[in-house]
């Protein structure tokens, strides 16, 4: 993972936030490109980060893994995703539509997440066993769900911004003068006020035009 996140910082960052969707929303028996059909403004994940949904969307780089989706027909439509060859084909097309000009990156494996005991079973009853959605509950059934279609992203993102800067208010307010002992382990006073430096930089590193003066005027209050 660590590799990955290399790969998809440059310009001076170095983290990346996780989303995911899980389990991603498909209905049974449908194709991938009906199911991205049915988020055509954003895609249907959630942050794991502790960024908040706060700030700009969009990114400036991701690596998206889509796990579960069979290579299904489904029903004739007019959409660009179902004259994909490939899953790998319209899941990229999808990112590219909604990510335009964004590095993205896409990989669909066929295999689900298995989510059998001891896993938790905290599922909505309008899952299948196999983790798709279901037109209403099922009136009688002991299976729990045994897998599902899981889709992933890591992401270096604007949302960071607020993530990094909120750490480095934090860190700014310490008074190091209460922490002898952690002084005493090694750490020089210099070298805390130039990490916190560093911490500054580096989320200055995900500002966008959005939230450029906003950040302008936080610097000007310290």
């Amino acid at each position: 993972m660590m590799h990955l996140a290399e790969t998809l910082t440059f310009s001076g960052r170095k983290v990346v936030a996780a989303r995911a969707s899980l389990p991603f929303p498909a209905p049974g028996g449908h194709s991938l490109p009906e199911a991205l059909c049915a988020h055509p403004q954003a895609v249907p994940w959630t942050l794991l980060s502790p960024c908040g949904e706060q700030g700009v969307g969009g990114c400036f780089a991701q690596s998206v893994v889509l796990r579960g989706m069979c290579k299904e027909e489904g029903k004739p439509s007019p959409s660009p995703l179902h004259a994909c060859q490939s899953t790998e084909e319209a899941l990229q097309r999808y990112l590219t539509t909604l990510f335009p000009g964004t590095f993205s990156t896409s990989h669909v494996l066929e295999q689900p997440c298995p989510t059998q005991p001891p896993y938790p079973q905290f599922f909505s009853p309008l899952l299948s066993t196999q983790g798709f959605l279901l037109d209403r509950p099922p009136r009688y059934s002991s299976a729990g769900v045994e897998s599902i279609p899981v889709l992933a992203t890591l992401q270096s993102a604007p949302v960071l911004h607020t993530l990094l800067q909120g750490l480095y208010k934090d860190l700014q307010q310490l008074n190091t003068r209460r922490w002898n002992s952690f002084f005493s382990a090694g750490v020089e006073q210099q070298e805390f006020q130039e990490a916190l430096e560093e911490l500054r930089t580096l989320a200055q590193c995900y500002q966008t035009g959005f939230d450029v003066d906003e950040s302008g005027d936080e610097a000007d209050s310290d």
